[in-house]
């Protein structure tokens, strides 16, 4: 009887597809909810992970949007219109 050899941790697409997760929402400075489910193989990470990677996310100051409203909401509050400068103070 040949003894029980421990499972390979899982690395290889699922490392992968959370560090180009990151290198996107670095640059973009957001990720979307379907964005980052849609990266990683199904059954890849646990709970545990899972909430792990948000939470990683988020403390690089990715935003997390949660769908194509939120983006549109985003792109909009983000745009100067200068009428913080004319309120008194």
């Amino acid at each position: 009887m040949e003894p029980k050899v421990p499972a390979a941790p899982k690395i290889g697409k699922s490392h992968l597809s959370r560090k180009a997760l990151f290198r996107q929402g670095v640059r973009d400075g957001f990720l979307t909810v379907d964005e980052i489910e849609t990266a990683l193989p199904a059954g890849a990470l646990t709970s545990a992970e899972r909430w792990l990677l948000y939470y990683s996310l988020r403390a690089a100051e990715i935003e997390i949007l949660g769908d194509a409203s939120d983006l549109d909401a985003r792109g909009q509050g983000s745009e100067d219109t200068g009428d913080e400068a004319t309120e008194p103070l």
